[in-house]
Parts: structure tokens; sequence; C-alpha cells
């Protein structure tokens, strides 16, 4: 297996956002003025590092002793560097830097600076042997509030806090730290990347995930050098904090390749938006939307966020606030008749019991503040209510700063009673920043419109939603799904030694057949003659055909009026295959024509046509599109994408972001079609992209779903050589790691019994369920340093959910059965060097040799993922476990942290994998 690897992320970046000592090397190639404002930074913070400065001037005596006369004099070794110096002089700087064993350098510029790519290149070899880190040129530079480290050139400075700054403008950043400013909001770190000559945002968010600083990431974008670092980085830091993106560029964006309605379709912003969704990032469209999810994220995050009261001293205002949320698609909450009981003597109207619907909670208008705080504990405290948008102007009897300060009371009261699994979401019409100051203290988002309150909520809604869907089981495919694999790849391979881009009608249907995916009839003909004789065979079933003129150079058959329908015999076929090819050549005298396909007529009035295809995108790789299908699929445009590979909850998704769903529900006058049979399809057609990655763009249109089932009308498929990324295995295009297929084995115990093992799938969450119950506490105790007695979703969903990018887990499952009989884990650091494992056997198998088994296996995958080393952490009193390591060859130590703990490692590059 060829394994590609990522390259480094998080190593050697604590010499940018740590750094203990600072070089700045000249002579600058910027105006003097910015040299004196970096070097005035770097004076106001000596008392926290060291400054050593080579070939700068300065007017400034107290620098005299801290100037270097060359690169190689800078003592001690400094962890950064901040070259000023010449663009042509960097590569050979940036390789004595690197000798001399500096973790990083930035290369900063108050403004927009471009060097030419050639030159970078060089600049990332001299770096590359000692892995020193790059940031620059065009970098505005970076700021760490909490260490006293600002080098930004940015017109306002970064207060501290717990948010993560990353982004490519400079007048983004700008904008940003303004807003922070103005609303008290504070930084664990700010990051201008400029050129992005080395460092990345999929570095960053790997750096920010683990920086417990850090409570949530801001990025700006407008491209991804590394799409499966950045998608891996993504999906693992969504998980545990809010990672908020706004893109911009969208203006700028090259179309699609054209080649297929696929390819067409698959614009860049939205193969992005599908990119986004998938990683469970919060995208914001503009920088307005930007500052309230990140007011809102930075301060609330909770785990389920379906239901909102909306309590108010208006009524005008909370209808307003209720028209937006049903707008926004959210729920407003219906309070118990307990809750609307205690809170009826304060209130003028809402929720009344019996009520239709529910309704916002409107209180007295002279409400005292301690009535309010009753009023929103009592609410909370209510099982069927999420969070509470509390929605208020300024009256005669209160003023806005103490219903602010009465919020922030109940939040925080709220929040000790339940460790913040609920929201509170203030509203401070017309308020000012002084009236939200107990609010900010209390991290109570804060605005001063409804409509403003009202998008926080969704921001929350969609958080929360994103990743409950992250961590969603998927259901199994269906037992009987094995497609000939071998049988369609055959076909592609005689179509690609022929020099053909373009498969045929009867190929594509082979294929598609192949996977168990059903087309209509289809037959190609050379000549009108033999089309109506192939369409007697399809005249004994069907009461028509349709006839269709096929060529390479004309993909969009529509489009040229290629299409025949209705055709009432054999011979109208034949007719309308002459009058095809003879206009065709005549309109379009330079396109080949290999024919004319015939297949019968699909009559259905109840089908609905839909649309599903594969694009082939220059970043992300393959991208499904599904939609409403016909001729019009690309003017109505209701379509949704997804990135292989897909799951049955994937697919189910992508359908239901299109209008077309709604039809597929049924109606009144329409019967519900199957849908489920369009999700399976979906996920066939994902495994196609991953099986035969030389199919680069396909599409199926129509396929006509129905009551039970569903067919494909039309269909084709372009091939070529699949481009190989950075990071990526082998010749797969995925911009996501799929499951590896080549892993699934069966070994041999000592005792002679035969185990099938493969890697993990997130549909094993029952099977781990079952295998958990059969494990003895003692051993459960033994594994998770604790005991454990609930087998929740998001426990077993944290096991079987991986990536394999950077994570694997073996199954061992008994053949006969299938049940689990044990489990072994190898989890890799973001810059893939070290893993840390984890193996358990049921309690029963001890003394099978289960064990020892697995962990032959994950050596043996750890050596050829390019792993150097496997460490675990083991429990002294488990002296099995640590037997089993010193005869595997694993060093023992005891844990610096806890006496109690044992420390292995195994060195396994020069392990041999087959031992």
């Amino acid at each position: 297996m060829i394994v590609v690897r990522l390259g480094v992320t998080v190593q050697n970046l604590e010499g940018l956002f740590d750094p203990k000592s600072v070089a700045v090397i000249g002579p600058s190639r910027h105006e003097p003025g910015y040299t004196a404002y970096l070097l005035a930074k770097l004076k106001a913070a000596l008392d926290r590092r060291m400054v050593q400065l080579v070939d700068v001037l300065t007017d400034d005596d107290e620098w005299q002793s801290h100037t270097r006369e060359t690169v190689s004099a800078l003592s001690p070794v400094p962890d950064l560097a901040i070259y000023l110096g010449p663009a042509q002089t960097a590569p050979k700087i940036i390789g004595q830097l690197a000798q001399g064993g500096i973790k990083a350098v930035l290369i900063p510029s108050p403004g927009f600076e471009n060097w030419p790519e050639a030159l970078m290149q060089q600049c990332r070899e001299a770096a590359q042997k000692a892995r020193l880190r790059l940031i620059g040129p065009g970098s505005l530079g970076l700021a760490v509030p909490s260490l006293g480290l600002d080098l930004l050139a940015s017109a306002s400075g970064a207060a501290k806090g717990d948010i993560a700054l990353i982004a490519r403008s400079g007048a983004v950043l700008n904008a940003t730290l303004s807003w922070a400013q103005t609303n008290r909001t504070g930084f664990s770190a700010v990051v201008s990347l400029g050129a992005r000559m080395d460092v990345d945002i999929g570095d960053l968010i790997d750096y920010f995930a683990q920086d417990f600083h850090t409570r949530s990431i801001l990025l700006h974008i407008e491209g991804i050098s590394a799409p499966q670092k950045f998608l891996s980085a993504a999906r693992a830091a969504a998980r545990s904090k809010p990672v908020i993106v706004i893109r911009s560029g969208r203006s700028r964006d090259l179309v699609g390749t054209g080649r297929s309605h696929a390819g067409r379709l698959a614009t860049p912003d939205l193969v992005y938006e599908a990119v986004f969704r998938r990683t469970g990032l919060m995208r914001v469209n503009d920088l307005d939307e930007m500052f309230e999810a990140v007011e809102t994220l930075s301060r609330i995050r909770i785990p389920k966020c379906e239901t909102f009261c909306i309590v108010s001293n208006g009524r005008s205002l909370a209808s307003l606030a209720a028209d937006r949320l049903q707008d926004a698609g959210g729920t407003l909450g219906r309070l118990s008749d307990e809750t609307l009981g205690e809170i009826s003597p304060f209130c003028r109207t809402g929720n009344a019991s019996g009520a239709d619907h529910p309704e916002p909670v409107v209180v007295n208008e002279d409400l005292s503040n301690v009535a309010l705080n009753e009023v929103l504990k009592t609410i909370l405290r209510d099982p069927a209510i999420d969070g509470v948008l509390a929605l208020h102007a300024g009256t005669a009897f209160t003023s806005l700063k103490s219903i602010g300060a009465t919020i922030a009371e109940t939040a925080k009261a709220d929040r000790r009673r339940t460790g913040r699994k609920k929201a509170i979401v203030a509203g401070l019409v017309g308020g000012n920043a002084e009236d939200r100051a107990a609010l900010d203290e209390a991290s109570v988002p804060c605005y001063t419109s409804p409509a403003e309150a009202v998008r926080a909520i969704t921001y929350l809604t969609r958080d929360a939603t994103s990743r409950d869907f992250l961590m969603a089981a998927p259901p199994s495919l269906p037992e009987d799904f094995l497609p000939d694999t071998a049988g369609a790849r055959a076909i592609v391979d005689s179509a690609m030694a022929r020099g053909e881009s373009w498969l045929s009608p009867e190929e594509v249907c082979a294929i598609l057949a192949a996977y168990q995916i059903p087309m209509i009839g289809t037959r190609l003909a050379g000549t009108p003659d033999e089309a109506g004789a192939l369409s007697e065979t399809f005249f004994k079933t069907a009461r028509h055909c349709v006839a269709k003129v096929i060529s390479p150079d004309l993909p969009f058959k529509s489009r040229i009026d290629g299409v025949r329908l209705g055709l009432e015999s054999p011979r109208a076929v034949t007719e309308a295959a002459r009058d095809l090819i003879s206009k065709t050549k005549a309109a379009f005298p330079d396109a080949r024509i290999s024919g004319v396909s015939v297949h019968p007529m699909l009559e259905d009035r109840h089908g609905l046509e839909l649309y599903m295809g594969l694009a082939d995108t220059p970043v992300f790789g393959p991208v499904l599109v599904f939609g409403h299908g016909g001729t019009a699929v690309e003017d109505s445009r209701d379509i949704s994408m997804e990135l292989p590979p897909l799951d049955l909850n994937l697919a189910q998704a992508l359908i239901g972001r299109t209008r077309v769903v709604t039809l597929l529900e049924g109606g009144a006058s329409r019967p519900r079609l199957d849908r489920e049979a369009v999700a399976h399809t979906l996920v066939k057609l994902s495994q196609i992209t991953i099986d035969i990655p030389e199919i680069l763009e396909l599409d199926i249109n129509p396929i006509v779903v129905r009551k039970e089932g569903l067919v494909g009308l039309d269909a084709r498929m372009s091939l070529g050589q699949p481009e190989r990324h950075p990071g990526r295995r082998g010749k797969s295009r995925l911009a996501i790691a799929p499951y590896p297929k080549e892993w699934e084995q069966t070994l041999t115990l000592k005792t002679g019994e035969a185990i099938f093992v493969r890697p993990v799938k997130p549909e094993d969450e029952d099977l781990f369920r079952t295998f958990f119950e059969a494990i003895t506490p003692e051993d459960l105790r033994l594994r998770f340093f604790a005991p454990v007695r609930d087998f929740s979703h998001r426990f077993l969903a944290r096991l079987t959910q991986l990536d394999y990018a950077r994570a694997m887990a073996f199954a061992a499952l008994e053949p006969e059965t299938g049940n689990l009989l044990g489990v072994v884990r190898l989890h890799a650091d973001p810059d893939h060097r070290t893993g840390e494992y984890a193996v358990m056997v049921r309690s029963d198998l001890k003394g099978h040799g289960l064990g020892w088994t697995l962990m032959k296996l994950i050596i043996r995958y750890a050596k050829a993922d390019g792993i150097q080393t496997i460490k675990g952490e083991v429990l002294k009193e488990n002296t099995s476990m640590l037997g089993m390591c010193q005869a595997l060859g694993f060093s023992v130590k005891t844990s610096a942290d806890d006496p109690g703990v044992a420390v292995v490692t195994l060195p396994v590059t020069d392990i041999d994998p087959g031992s």
C-alpha cells in the first residue's frame, strides 16, 4: 500500500506562538517607520523574552547590547526569527537559521507583498530538513496577548481572550480587531497568514484545537492549499470547539469544467459550502454575521438547541422575534402547564394552556427585576426548553442596565445549576456598552435588535445540529450490496487502453449494473437500420421507444435536439435515427458520431425525475451532486453537494437540502416515493468514486424515483487518469480518507482459532455496546482508568467514528456470529509521527492470544502508515498488559504526571512489519 504523508502540521509552531527569545534580521526592505514600530513593540516586552538584532538600523541606544554581527553569532539560539531583509537573500538566511536550530521564521509586511513562487519554494526547501516553520511574506504578523507577544501591524491591538483568529486578508483582520476592541472581545492568538509559504490553515486549526487557552477558532480564507489536512484538522477541532469561517473570493471563482452537468453545477463556492458543512464548521457570509457568530459561540455552546422560549416586555418586540425565528426555521418551545401556572402572575400573554401553538411570553411592563429573574429561572427549569431569548426595551420603571444585570445573574445561577446545558441570549433594544457590561462579564451574548438576537439563536442551533450530525451513527447498507468491482474495473481498463475519454452508453449501464443501480434498457446502434432492429426487443414490453444521438464531442443531447421520444414502431425508430444522424452532422460537421442509443420509454405518471452526478474539482477532488432532474437541471439549480465517502445519513441529508424533497415525501395528490432507494443509490455512486478513480465525472439524468425503487433513463461517464494530491493515499482522489478496505483480513490466534479483522465503521455502535456489556467492571476500569457505567451514544461515537487520515481501529469479529471479540486502536498526533494505542479484549477471551495478535496488527499498521513511535499509558496494576508490552519490545517508564501510571513506548521505524 502506497502512503503519501501530509507533512508537518503542529511541529515547531510553539516557536511562533510561545517563543522564549526572538531575533530580528535585516537590513529591512521596509520603510524605517515600520522597523521602528516593530522594535517598539518588542522593547515593551523585553522583560518577557530576549531580543537580538542582526543588521538592523536603529537610533535607540538601548538596542546596542542586543546587536549581533551575523546570524551565526546569535546566542542563545532564538526560537523565532523575524526576517525583514531583502526577498532575494531570504532562502540563504533561512538556510542558516535552520542549521542553527531556530524553530520558526516570520516574514512580516506592513501591507500587501507578493514574492515569486519560485523564490518561496527555495525558502521552503531551505527550511524543510530542519522542519523550520515559515509565515509570510505579506503577513501583518501575529500576537499572543496572554504572553505579551504583539508583532501585529494592525490598526487595533488584540486584547487577552479565548478566540484564535486566523486571517488571510489584512483588511478582514483589521476589521475584526476593531470590532473586538469596541465589543471588549479578546483573543488567545491572532495570525495573519500572508502568502502561506509554509504554515497553512490546517496547521493552525490543529494547533489551536489543542490549545487550552483557545475556546473558539475564527477563520478567514480564500482557498485551501492542503485539502485533506484541512478537512482532517477541521473535523477534529469542530467536535470540541466552535470553528467559524468566512470565505471571500466567490466573485473571482472559476466556473466548472463543462464536461458534464455535474462539472458545470459544482462551482467552487458551492463545493466549499459542502466542505464546511461536512467538517462541522460554521460558515458565515459577511463580517456582520461573523461578529454575531463570534459573539454567540465564543460565549455559549450547548449540546441541544431545538426549542427556544422568547420572553419580552413588549408584545411587538416578541412578535418580531417570533416571526424571525419562524422564518429561520427555528422552533418556539411549548411550556408545560406547571411552568405556565408559575409565571402567569407576572405575564400579560403567552403560551396559554391549551393554545393551538406556542407563543412568546410577554411579561408585565412594570415587572421588577426580582420577578424577571423568577420568570427566567422557572422557564429554564422546563425540560421542553433548550434556551431563552430575553428581549427587552427600557421602560419608565426599569432601565436596560438593571435588566441586563438581572439576565446576567439568572445566567450565572442557571450555569451553576445545569453546568451550562441551556442557553440564555439577551436582547437589549437600543442598549449601549454600559447597559451590557454585566452580560459581558457573565458571558451572555447580547444584541440590540430582535433580528440580531434571533440570528444568534440560529448559530446555536446550527452548531448543535452540526455536532449531532457529525456523531450520528449511520444505518448499515443492505448485506446484499456486493458490487462487482472487478467487472466494472475491467470495462474502464479496456476503455482507457483504447484511449477513450467517454464510455459508451452500454458500458455505462454495465458499470452501474455492477453497483446495483438500475438503468433503463440501453442498446447502441451504429446505423439507423440497426437501431430499428434493436428496438424490436424493447417493443415486446414497451409501448414506445426513445432514440438519442451519441457523440463524445456533444455530451448534452437535449441542447442539440438530439433526442426523439414516443417512437411507436421499429420503423419509426429507424427514421428517427436517420434524422438524428443527418441533422447532427449538418449542424456539427467536426463532431464524432458514435451512433444512436435506443431505449424503451418509461411511462409512469407518478415518477419523479431526479439528477445524480459526480464532478471532478481541482481542490477537493470528486464531489457528488444531487437534485431535481430533467433538461432544466442547470437552470433550476435545485441541487445540493456532498464530498464522498457517503454513508446513509449523509445521503439522506444531501436529499433533504433540496426543494425537490417535498415532492419525494408525497402529498394529497401524489404518493410518497422511495426516498430510501435514492439514498442507497447515492451511497453506491460514492462507492464507485472510491473503487474506480478513473471515472472522473458522471451524470445520471434523469433518474426516475417511483413508489418502489428507481431507474435511470440516461447516463454518461468521462474517464481520465486521477490526479494525485499531497496527503492522499495511492490513486484516491478523495479529500476525506475512505474506509480502508485493504486492511480487512483473517488472522489465526495461538489457539488455532480464525478471526475476521476489519477497520471499525461508524455503524458499529451497537456492536461496541454489546461488547462492553461483556467486559467486567474491573477490566473497564483498567482500560479507561475510571469506572465506566454509561455507554451513551456520545461515548460510543468517539470510539466508532474515525477519521482514517489520523486514526485507525481494528475490530476482531467472530466469523460465524459477527460478534465483537476485541478491538485495538491507534490515534496519531497531527504530525503523524507518534500514535497512541489502546487495546481491549472480551473478558472471557483472555489467554487466547487475541490481545497479542491485535497488538502485532496495529504495529504493522503503524509501520505501513509512516508512524514512527507508538505510545500508551497503562495502570501499573495492569501487570498483564505491561508484560505483553515488554514482550513486544516496548520500553516502560513511570509517568511524570502520575506515579501509578506507566508510559510504554515502541519505536516502529526499524521493526520488520511482518515479524
